[in-house]
């Protein structure tokens, strides 16, 4: 066996490794934190770090998500690509074959690939010194990597979920305090069209007091198990072996903006979790693989579907769920009650109480379909106003990713702060672990650190940037 082929499987092996290492070990997840601060580390809420005229970009991982990352970042004017780093040679190779063709010989010209082993990616920074870094790997690198990332000068932009453990995310928050780098996790639905509306109406009043929300990621991904080196490959083990929302950042964050959470109103209180049983996953491994295939040899025990419940500090609540496993339609659920109305996605449709303008009386009906014409186009945010149409070009769920790709340099270039902090990301993950330990513990309630160490009451809400 060729060297580079035998760090490739050891890498593999060990990445399951330490997903069954990490769900075995923090079974019942970290309900305090850090009682203070890190000496000399500053609060990251608001923080706006030193302008960038050119970025110079990184990134971790090629594959089907950090394609797109790494071909539309090298389009974004203000970016230069320095590095690739990728398990796989042919993966990152590729990758550096896309940026210089769309550097058309000005840019992404001197790109260094990383792909010797498993840990390329830490000599990578040491040698090359990015302005920031994507990262884009199985979950459980995700902490490890952004938190080196940031201690090498780095901005980190990790893929969700942030991390896996509470215990991951005060790591990253202090590394993040300490070095005076930003991480945000790339949530991509906040940037979506029906979201960023939403907000908008959100911002102006129209719906009232916000009391609750209903937020999802139910996408039926069994097919992912057929394959040999991508998604499935690492994550069929975390169905495996984990029991709750594994995966709740695309429906809750957009919602948990929507209210302002650990941005001055209010913040995330605690949760209780429960799942169905597993079943899905067994029935699809014996109708598809022979009986002696690794996904016969596991045990999926993680529940088909996970409901959890949270309630904020002031007493309201979010429903978040997440479904992986069921054959059903796709839907991010998206809903928003307040005293005045409700915004709801999959469909998409709006209730007021004093009717929808030219398409409804009253709150007892939905304006739907095409009677949303009028009221979108008054609604719509200035952000998808400016970037919309050439979002729809460019493409990756919509013009979602694009709009979220752009902003990132923007706010890197013009010394903004970023429209998602560590702290969302970090409060946004931890439904992860709080809902295992409150599954294991029969639905028993699990408290959510404050990531902030109460900071998130001085914390300004998002702002309708346009």
């Amino acid at each position: 066996m060729e060297k580079s082929e035998k760090s490739r499987r050891n890498f593999v092996k060990a990445v399951g490794a330490v997903g069954v290492g990490i769900v075995a070990g923090c079974a019942v997840a970290k309900k305090g934190g850090a009682s203070s601060r890190r000496s000399g580390a500053k609060y990251m809420g608001d923080f706006v770090a030193p302008k960038l005229g050119t970025v110079r970009c990184a990134f971790i991982g090629v594959g089907a998500r950090g394609s797109g990352h790494n071909s539309q970042i090298a389009e974004i004017e203000g970016t230069e690509v320095v590095a690739i780093c990728d398990l796989y040679q042919d993966l990152a190779e590729k990758a550096k074959d896309k940026c210089v063709a769309l550097g058309n010989g000005t840019r992404h010209q001197d790109i260094k690939l990383y792909h010797e082993n498993g840990d390329s990616w830490k000599k990578m920074l040491q040698e090359v010194k990015p302005d920031m870094v994507l990262i884009a790997t199985p979950w459980v690198l995700h902490a490890p990597m952004a938190i080196e990332a940031m201690k090498a000068g780095a901005h980190a932009f990790v893929e969700v979920p942030l991390g896996l453990t509470n215990e991951e995310m005060w790591e990253i928050v202090d590394t993040s305090e300490t070095t005076g780098k930003h991480c945000m996790m790339m949530e991509n639905v906040n940037y979506g069209r029906e979201e960023l509306i939403y907000l908008n109406m959100c911002r102006q009043g129209l719906i009232g007091e916000p009391l609750h929300a209903e937020a999802a990621y139910i996408h039926e991904l069994r097919g992912q198990m057929n394959s040999e080196r991508s998604t499935g490959s690492w994550r069929t083990h975390h169905y495996s072996n984990r029991d709750g929302n594994l995966y709740p950042t695309h429906g809750l964050g957009p919602v948990a903006q929507y209210m302002n959470l650990a941005r001055g109103d209010d913040n995330f209180g605690r949760l209780v979790s429960f799942s169905t049983p597993g079943r899905g996953r067994n029935l699809y491994a014996e109708a598809n693989f022979p009986a002696d295939h690794k996904w016969n040899q596991l045990d999926f025990k993680g529940g088909d579907l996970n409901t959890s419940l949270i309630k904020t500090n002031l007493g309201r609540t979010i429903m978040v769920q997440w479904d992986e496993t069921s054959p059903r339609p796709y839907s991010r659920h998206n809903l928003i009650q307040g005293t005045k109305g409700t915004l709801a996605g999959f469909p998409t449709r709006v209730a007021f109480e004093s009717g929808v303008e030219g398409a409804t009386d009253s709150h007892h009906q939905w304006a739907e379909g095409d009677k949303l014409k009028e009221i979108f186009e008054k609604y719509e945010h200035p952000l998808y106003k400016r970037l919309g149409e050439l979002a729809e070009k460019m493409g990756g769920h919509g013009g979602m990713d694009f709009i979220m790709r752009y902003r990132m340099i923007e706010c890197l270039r013009l010394g903004q702060a970023l429209d998602q902090n560590v702290y969302e990301g970090a409060f946004w993950s931890a439904v992860g672990p709080l809902s295992e330990a409150s599954v294991a513990q029969e639905g028993a309630p699990q408290v959510f650190p404050d990531f902030t160490r109460g900071e998130w009451k001085n914390t300004k809400p998002l702002g309708i940037v346009g």
